[in-house]
């Protein structure tokens, strides 16, 4: 496979703490000591609030006063994050624990990002403009360090970046690699109470990260290397969480290859597919795993003379029959299938009158600046999006 020149490419390497065990949920109070944490908030939303995990967080907390905001949105918005930093505000908070999904992730993110930066949110996001201008702000401000434990495949508390839907529908990306959460504790056991349809959802997500990591314009060798490992990894455990969803080995190897494709974001960004994801999510409300279900062999298709080697390379990694572009999307056709998540946009709630509007809102994400082919209008976005209907 081909790679980029090794004598000009750039890597991070944020600093991160990585937990991983059945139990490790009941270390935090000690773990959260070693990055400066006392008085943490605790974030996630109310069915994660509700559940086993939360409760085992807090418990891990021990005596550290902790502040609790339980009303993230599946899709975070600017106002939550107002109203989190008041809460890290009026309880002088030193950092944050994010519980749960993606949403919880980001808004700690944002919130962090928010408190240190100042000023309005928006000020602070990346802006894309068609064909080919991208500018990411530069937040050279301390931020409050962030712990996750996440319940979830999608990796997000990994990145250094999020996204935040503006109240009016835009989703706002920001990144910073003061963002990625300083630990990291996965504890699969705590995690038994999440439906196993979610981790495969957002474990598509997670695969998504490392075949788009394959061909994005940032990519680096060690990132390739995480990704075709953490493929590899999805193809196993993908198919053993659909067989047995209260699997603890199942789960662990699932969360382990999360973390890898996280893990390839913090220096080879997302592209086309994930653009397309974040303006579903925005203008309908789906959830972001189920976008990534639906849309991925299609963004692959969509790229494949652009990034014919790549692509062999992931179909090598999946377990394909052939190491081919072709050979790597019939497989993850199959494994949609072999696994139950959806493969359709109306059957996640889609309306097809939102696709010409979530075209538009696709050419102006910074996706497409990292992507290998370069999408020259929304009409070819709305052809993709017809044939994922």
């Amino acid at each position: 496979m081909k790679l980029p020149d090794t004598t000009t490419f750039v890597h991070r390497s944020p600093e991160s703490k990585l937990v991983f065990g059945n139990g490790s949920a009941a270390t935090l109070q000690a773990e959260l000591a070693a990055i400066g944490v006392s008085r943490p908030v605790v974030i996630g939303g109310r069915r994660t609030a509700a559940s086993p995990l939360f409760e085992k967080v807090l418990r891990g907390l021990g005596n550290l006063p902790a502040a609790i905001y339980a009303e993230v949105p599946a899709h975070s918005s600017v106002a939550t994050v107002r109203e989190v930093c008041a809460l890290g505000r009026s309880h002088s908070a030193d950092g944050f624990v994010a519980v749960g999904g993606g949403s919880a992730s980001d808004t700690a993110k944002a919130a962090s990002l928010w408190l240190a930066e100042g000023g309005e949110l928006e000020d602070h996001a990346s802006r894309f403009t068609p064909p080919d201008r991208l500018h990411i702000p530069v937040l050279s401000r301390p931020k409050l360090p962030i712990a996750s434990v996440p319940s979830t495949a999608s990796a997000a508390e990994v990145t250094p970046s999020l996204g935040i839907r503006a109240e009016d529908g835009r989703k706002l990306l920001f990144s910073d690699p003061r963002l990625a959460s300083r630990l990291i504790v996965v504890d699969p056991e705590a995690a038994l109470c999440v439906p196993g349809a979610i981790l495969l959802s957002t474990g598509m997500n997670g695969l998504a990260h490392c075949l788009e990591g394959l061909y994005s314009k940032t990519r680096t060798p060690v990132t390739t290397a995480l990704a075709l490992h953490g493929t590899s990894l999805f193809s196993d455990a993908l198919p053993a969480v659909a067989r047995q969803p209260g699997s603890l080995a199942a789960r662990s190897a699932l969360m382990a290859a999360a973390h890898l494709s996280g893990l390839v974001l913090l220096n080879a960004r997302t592209c086309l597919h994930h653009a397309i994801c974040h303006a579903i999510g925005a203008a309908s409300g789906a959830a972001h795993g189920d976008a990534n279900s639906v849309i991925l062999p299609h963004a692959l298709r969509f790229n494949a003379d652009a990034a014919q080697a790549e692509l062999a390379e992931g179909a090598r990694a999946l377990g394909a029959p052939a190491a081919s572009p072709a050979a790597l999307i019939e497989a993850i056709e199959s494994l949609q299938a072999e696994i139950g998540v959806p493969r359709r946009l109306r059957d996640i709630g889609v309306d097809r009158g939102l696709l010409a509007r979530i075209a538009e809102k696709v050419m102006g994400e910074r996706g497409l600046y990292f992507n290998p082919k370069p999408v020259a209008d929304a009409g070819r976005i709305l052809e993709l999006l017809e044939a994922a209907w």
